[in-house]
């Protein structure tokens, strides 16, 4: 394994989203929020039901619409902009610089019809660069292919890796806008939101990197990740699957255990079950710009007592390195829906030392979908010691704790040493991997130099 590190120096703290500023006393350590939530989450609870109920009845219809389209947003203006054949990411972000882009779209095996973006070449064309083959970038929750465009064509790793010779394929996961057919299911319908990152790792991840193989001429695949991104891909790899269309993975902000977290105010989130209160309450969809996400953020706030001026600092750590206009545009284009089942999901792991599937809570339910009482664990031992693996992680990330990594990386201690990079940097959090303005040098530059070596 070759570590490397990367010291930390003085942050800049970027402009954010601005929800509220209660300017009550926060919490100041995990013990303290659970000792205070254990001794009034039967309050909490019924606080937080009342809320939703009040916000459910303020929607147009009251509860009774939402239960019948379980959370279903409807699609703005912008997004119908965004939805037609002119205006996607192709001719909105990639062929404006000067790249080739093409789109295409995989169907998986549960009918999900997923989109994705080609950039098959540099911009300059440039053949001294080589066909160094396909590479697949899959987003983080909460995101799109847009995300791997945010910044300048010399600070996004979309273009970087064009640029270099790589055949880049940038994914969309099902849920998000360009994302959002089904053969059967309109994503009106609740069914259409009933899935988690279980199903983004057995069916979108293999469908979308078998599409790139045959698409590709059968040439194995690199792969990289971003967040959730990370955790499909080590889920999928750990049950022995893709490691045959599969050169190396590359994760950035690596999760797999969740449990360790140090942002207070996500723990608070699951601790107190707010993901599960959406859920029975029939909300389906989580779009990250709704009006029940704003009240879910609001109540978190107002439970917890978290002065939540600046959320994003607050939920993904002090990024160090953002330019303000990206984030902007970030926060514009690329927020998308998720499923409030794949947030519970996420809340269960955070909940728990252990990474399992869906657990339905419920012995009959478990048993029904999995052929025993409790959910599976997905085991990351079992994955395979030679699979050439890439990770870079930052001292202030929030999400991708440097303790849950650790932990995976005690998991996986057998790992091949040639075959595994971990890079740590100082002063990075969450986002910093994906727009920082330095990434280029401290991110990209290494994780092509792995590539090369495979």
């Amino acid at each position: 394994m070759r570590l490397i590190s990367i010291p930390s120096r003085p942050l800049k703290i970027p402009s954010a989203i601005i929800i509220s500023n209660h300017g009550m006393l926060k919490p100041q350590n995990r013990d303290e929020i659970n000792l205070h939530l254990h001794s009034h989450i039967p309050l909490l609870e019924l606080r937080i039901r009342l809320i939703f109920e009040l916000a459910v009845e303020g929607t147009s219809g009251g509860r009774k619409e939402l239960i019948n389209r379980r959370g279903t947003t409807s699609i703005t203006a912008k997004l119908r902009k965004y939805l037609s054949s002119d205006d996607g990411t192709c001719k909105s972000r990639v062929e404006i610089f000067g790249y080739p882009c093409e789109n295409h779209s995989v169907t998986t095996k549960d009918g999900y019809i997923l989109s994705l973006q080609r950039i098959p070449r540099g911009r300059t064309g440039d053949s001294s660069k080589g066909n160094k083959g396909p590479v697949l970038l899959q987003h983080g929750l909460f995101m799109d292919g847009f995300a791997w465009l945010v910044n300048s064509p010399s600070q996004s790793l979309g273009y970087i890796l064009a640029d270099h010779g790589y055949d880049v394929w940038i994914a969309n996961g099902r849920g998000t806008v360009y994302s959002l057919g089904h053969t059967s299911l309109s994503s009106s319908d609740s069914a259409y939101w009933d899935w988690s990152w279980d199903e983004l790792a057995a069916y979108d991840l293999p469908a979308t990197i078998d599409y790139v193989y045959q698409q590709a001429g059968h040439q194995k695949i690199h792969y990289v990740g971003h967040s959730q991104g990370t955790l499909t891909v080590l889920a999928s790899i750990s049950e022995q699957n893709l490691v045959n269309r599969l050169r190396s993975a590359a994760l950035l902000c690596p999760i797999a255990y969740l449990n360790q977290i140090p942002s207070l105010f996500m723990h608070a989130a699951a601790r107190i079950y707010l993901g599960e209160q959406l859920y029975w309450l029939g909300v389906a969809q989580l779009n990250p710009t709704g009006s029940v996400v704003n009240t879910f953020l609001k109540t978190v706030c107002l439970l917890t007592g978290f002065d939540c001026y600046d959320l994003l600092t607050i939920i993904t750590g002090k990024n160090c390195c953002l330019n303000s206009s990206s984030v902007q545009l970030f926060l514009d284009h690329a927020l998308q829906s998720t499923s409030t089942k794949n947030i519970v999901h996420l809340s269960q792991t955070m909940r728990s030392t252990a990474l399992t599937k869906y657990d339905y809570d419920d012995e009959a339910k478990n048993m029904a979908h999995y052929g025993q009482k409790t959910p599976p664990v997905y085991n990351m031992s079992r994955i395979p010691n030679d699979f050439p693996l890439f990770m870079s992680y930052g001292k202030e990330d929030l999400l991708a704790d440097v303790n849950d990594v650790a932990h995976l990386l005690e998991i996986i201690d057998h790992h091949n040493r040639n075959d595994l990079a971990v890079q740590l940097l100082g002063d990075y959090a969450h986002l910093d991997f994906i727009m920082a303005e330095n990434a280029s040098q401290l991110v990209y530059k290494p994780l092509m130099d792995f590539f090369n070596r495979y």
